[in-house]
């Protein structure tokens, strides 16, 4: 699998219980915070949950 860097760019706030449980998930909580991860499927599902709050960066 792919390396990739997932970084928040926006604000949970308003944004369903789900939505808030996923990003801490992902390992972020904070504007402008990056993980680096592996692109599995799992990780691939919880991207797109909260596609609308992050962007994805392939290394």
């Amino acid at each position: 699998m792919a390396k990739v860097k997932i970084t928040q760019v926006r604000s949970t706030i308003d944004k369903s219980h789900k939505q808030k449980a996923t990003i801490v998930a992902l390992g972020l909580g904070k504007i402008n915070r990056s993980v680096e991860v592996e692109y599995t499927p799992q990780i691939a599902g919880m991207v797109n949950k909260v596609n609308h709050l992050v962007t994805v960066t392939e290394l």
